[in-house]
């Protein structure tokens, strides 16, 4: 027996190599991971999850101003300031919660009214972004970093995906006061086919949609697992042999 025990060790060494899939193939890039910091010890993995949700979504948000600013370049020019100095004044605006002038001190679905309305005179871009950004900030508490002790609501963060698809419907179907788009986005013709607002709104859409249902199943998974601890105190301890 003893002489069986290296060529055992290597048949499961090798039958565990044979059960392991290959590699995935990276032609298009590897899938990038945050570096870890000492902040994550106070998260739990919804916490992580919905902070780096929430990330994505401003990333994303971001990736549409600059979109949209190059299809609309009027709406830049009223800051009388370049297209890079108007999104990165977006973006450190929305990184520390200041309001956006052009907004008149209103907030979240306020302000996304506002933005979307048809005699709005400002910026409309950056009006629209920022108020998205806002509002979806509201539903997460105020917050855009979460731990242990920061309370999540799915229904919130659900009614932030509703308000992302009337908002996407409104930028899509009103007019101005002359007729024309609000804003021009995704544009369908016989020589082109561009969807790249509507593919980037939906990740938003489905990031929220996913955080909602995961908070829905933390109360019921939490329950599970304690009961499944009380089974397995009860009926999976180890016997004794002697």
């Amino acid at each position: 027996m003893t002489a069986l025990r290296p060529a055992t060790l290597l048949s499961v060494i090798f039958l565990a190599a044979c059960a392991s899939p290959p590699p995935a193939p990276t032609p298009r890039g590897e899938a990038q991971g945050a570096a870890m910091t000492s902040s994550e010890l106070a998260q739990s993995d919804i916490n992580r999850m919905a902070t780096l949700g929430m990330r994505d979504n401003i990333d994303s948000l971001l990736r549409l101003a600059d979109k949209l600013y190059r299809r609309n370049p009027a709406e830049w020019r009223k800051a009388g300031a370049s297209r890079e100095a108007v999104l990165e004044k977006l973006r450190a605006t929305i990184a520390s919660q200041a309001p956006w002038p052009e907004l008149q001190g209103r907030r979240d679905i306020a302000a996304l009214s506002l933005a979307l309305g048809p005699d709005f005179r400002g910026d409309r871009v950056a009006a629209f972004i920022y108020a998205s950004a806002d509002m979806l900030i509201t539903a997460h508490g105020g917050r855009t970093t979460f731990y242990l002790t920061d309370p999540l609501d799915a229904q919130y963060v659900y009614n932030a995906a509703r308000n992302i698809e009337i908002a996407v419907w409104m930028l899509s179907n009103r007019r101005n006061a002359a007729g024309q788009p609000l804003l021009l986005a995704d544009e369908i013709t016989e020589r082109e086919r561009n969807l790249s607002f509507e593919r980037e709104f939906g990740k938003i859409i489905g990031r929220l949609d996913l955080l909602a249902v995961v908070l829905t199943e933390k109360t019921r998974r939490a329950v599970i697992t304690y009961v499944q601890n009380l089974l397995g105190g009860t009926f999976l301890q180890f016997l004794p042999v002697r």
